[in-house]
């Protein structure tokens, strides 16, 4: 016997049309959907701060208490919208509940990408019949495409996994499903509210950019010849009918130089020296996808592929100076001040800071990371500062690199590997940049250990970088 829904969960993205569906939703009584109450930046919605009577900081100690006041309300279907990017801490709550429907809505991911661009550009999320839309046309990134996309369909290849394995169905709509009164009544009656005859969709937004892809990019040639790299599978509906990618295929470098070499790096290590080192000696070809890397291996047979490790410590400071250098990076740093318990100047103090400051910032810094990896934050686990050891799991997903070396090693190691492609002569490979003096601190040292201690223990790193 089914069980009758008590909740449900909208698993989306950014411009797949969940404002429309949680306006059509919330225009039926007993029907609440309280917009993105998991989003890291919001409590629901855009220049919110609480909910339910919780605060964010509320939300950051304890996501379950929220979950459950969104849920506490009998005689009422109460959900929310969740994206692959919210916190991470309450979704096997919502999956391992079968009175909780999940409702799976998806767009095609072009379409998606640059709907989501254009409104950052024209900061117009949403468009009623009163508005008028802000002409612009965006550029298209092909690797930032690929990597937003193969990160949506990991996540929807792991609900659909727990959905398989927990025996349980989830009603899947797209885009365009979403103006169509029989669907929307076909979900209502689904969810249980078989008592409404109609349910119409709601009319307060209207497309934003119904203008055809070739007026909003830029560059529409070349997203042409980009996307025609790709799975032509890939355009629809992740992940129905396409394997799940290596979570970093994008960032592969293939060297052709000698038989062949594929760099694999790892986020927050030296990509930089090491790609350098590679031109040095040929030209480089990189944004591929599995099918273009599988086509790349078998033009280049006696290739070698190697990664490079980091120790943790300098890693977690490339990770920290990312976060303080970066432009994109002030949302971030303004939650890193107000929730988790990094005290950072203001964005007008960032450039005074000096070495003893920082040292102090750096270790408020780790502690976030310690508890980001034990699963105690909002926010997701980023491949900047993930542990290693998870992102070369991630890596054979794929395919395991040859050889594994350390940063420390590689004036030593990287020629010898060239060699065993064919190179008589490599390059040389420049000394690593000297450490800052405080990151010997016994403090700072021992922390870094508790952040990453899988990787300590898998990779033999000593305390001192």
């Amino acid at each position: 016997m089914t069980q009758p829904f008590r909740s449900f969960v909208i698993f989306a993205e950014m411009r797949t049309g969940s404002n429309l569906l949680e306006a059509t939703l919330n225009a039926v009584k007993r029907v609440t959907c309280f917009g993105e109450a998991f989003n890291p930046y919001m409590m629901g919605w855009p220049d919110k701060d609480e909910l339910k009577g919780i605060t964010m900081a509320e939300r950051e100690a304890d996501p379950h208490r929220l979950l459950a006041a969104l849920f506490d309300k009998p005689n009422h279907l109460s959900g929310f919208r969740y994206f692959h990017d919210h916190d991470p801490r309450v979704f096997d709550a919502i999956m391992a509940d079968r009175a909780c429907a999940k409702i799976i809505l998806t767009r095609n991911p072009v379409d998606s990408y640059v709907s989501t661009e254009l409104a950052r550009a024209t900061n117009q999320w949403k468009l009623n019949e009163t508005e008028t839309a802000i002409p612009a046309a965006v550029r298209f990134d092909g690797a930032e495409f690929c990597r937003v996309t193969g990160e949506i369909e990991e996540f929807q290849f792991k609900i659909m996994h727990r959905l398989q394995v927990t025996g349980q169905a989830a009603f899947w709509l797209g885009y365009e499903d979403l103006r169509d009164a029989a669907v929307m009544t076909g979900l209502l009656h689904w969810l249980g509210r078989t008592d409404l005859e109609r349910v119409e969709p709601a009319s307060d937004q209207v497309p934003q950019n119904p203008r055809e892809l070739s007026e909003k990019v830029e560059n529409f040639d070349d997203m042409q010849a980009e996307l025609a790299r790709l799975d032509p599978f890939m355009l629809r509906r992740i992940p129905n009918f396409e394997p799940r990618k290596g979570p970093a295929v994008p960032s592969f470098l293939g060297a052709e130089v000698g038989s062949g070499m594929i760099f694999m790096p790892i986020k927050g290590g030296p990509t930089g020296a090491v790609s350098d080192w590679l031109r040095r000696m040929g030209e480089v070809a990189g944004d591929f996808n599995q099918n273009s890397l599988r086509q790349w291996k078998r033009q280049h047979v006696g290739h070698r592929s190697f990664t490079v490790l980091r120790h943790p410590l300098l890693r977690a400071w490339d990770a920290f100076e990312a976060l303080l250098r970066g432009r994109q990076q002030a949302e971030l740093r303004d939650l890193m001040r107000q929730i988790h318990r990094v005290p950072l100047p203001s964005e007008e103090g960032l450039a005074a800071l000096d070495q003893g400051r920082k040292a102090e910032l750096f270790a408020a810094f780790l502690d976030f990371l310690r508890r980001n990896l034990n699963g105690q934050t909002t926010l997701p686990t980023y491949p900047g500062w993930a542990s290693q050891s998870e992102v070369l799991a991630g890596f054979a997903r794929f395919g395991a690199p040859d050889m594994v070396l350390r940063e420390a090693d590689l004036p030593r190691d990287l020629p010898w590997f060239a060699q065993g492609v064919g190179i008589k002569t490599p390059a040389d490979f420049p000394n690593p940049a000297a450490i800052p003096d405080f990151l010997n601190d016994q403090e700072l040292r021992a922390a870094a250990k508790k952040v990453y201690l899988r990787d300590y223990v898998a990779f033999g790193f000593a305390g001192r970088p």
